[in-house]
This record gives structure tokens, sequence and C-alpha cells, in this order.
């Protein structure tokens, strides 16, 4: 019996398959038996492996769960961007605005003087007298002479 389409057969069509001939086949469906007796062992084989998996699923997924929590759990602490980090800039910002305040402060501070200096005469007579040592006519400034520091004597204790 051939169950090949003769109109074809002159032609052969890449897209239609050619059976095999009947002697094949009858080989294959002697053989049957055997394929499906082999799949059974293996199946018994391994039938308690896949029932041992299949009972502890639960806990399988358990763990997988776990673990993945505890790999975001790390990554959000101690990530690129973690808390760490966010920490970090958190108290870096906050010495900035620290330092950021107190240079305000002091340009406020000079800014004051600077328009004391420009239109107050009491203040320009006190830093002439104060940093330039300035003096009336007729007055006297007394100046301390530097404290003089006693020299401490050298030990030569490595020379005896």
């Amino acid at each position: 019996m051939d169950f090949r389409i003769k109109s074809l057969k002159a032609k052969r069509a890449p897209n239609i398959a050619v059976l095999p001939c009947q002697e094949k086949l009858h080989i294959l469906v002697e053989r049957a038996p055997e394929v499906e007796a082999c799949l059974g062992r293996t199946i018994e084989r391994l039938s308690p492996a896949v029932d041992r998996v299949f009972r502890i699923r639960r806990q399988l997924a358990t763990g997988a769960v776990a673990l993945l929590t505890i790999w975001l759990f790390v990554h959000v602490l101690f990530g690129a961007n973690g808390m760490v980090v966010y920490r970090q800039k958190k108290n870096e910002i906050q010495d900035l605005q620290t330092q950021v305040s107190t240079l305000q402060e002091e340009n406020d501070h000079y800014s004051t003087q600077i328009k004391a200096l420009q239109t107050d005469p009491k203040m320009i007579e006190k830093v002439a007298r104060e940093q330039l040592q300035y003096t009336r006519p007729g007055e006297v400034v007394y100046v301390a002479p530097d404290p003089v520091r006693p020299e401490k004597p050298a030990i030569n204790a490595a020379k005896k």
C-alpha cells in the first residue's frame, strides 16, 4: 500500500511529507509495545522523585520566596541607592545646610560692618584705632611687650 500522492510524485513538493513504505510502518508498529514498556519503566523509576518533588513543592516555593525576600532586603539596604547611601547623603545635606547657614550669618555680619564703615564715623575711628593703631593728637598709647617664653634646655641623653 503506497500512501504517496501520484500527481506530485514527479514534482516532489517540499511542504508535503512522503510517508514511509508499509514495511517501515510495520516495524514501527511491532516495536511500539517495547517502547511503551521502556517508557513505563522510566516513569516507574522517576515516579518516587516526582512524588517527592510534588510533596515538597510548597516548601520549595516558600524557600524560593524567602531567598527572594532576603535578596531584596539586602539590595534595599546596601544597594547603589539603598538606605545606607540614603542616610549618608541625608547627613551630608544636613552638614552642608549647617555650613550654608553659618556662612550666611557671617556674610550678614560682614555686610553690617561694611555698611557701618561706609556711614558711621565712630566705627571708622574705632577700626583706625584698633587695627591701624592711629591716635588723636596728644594721646599716648602704651603697648605691652610680647611675653617671653623660656627656652627648654637641650637634653643630650643620646651622647652619654
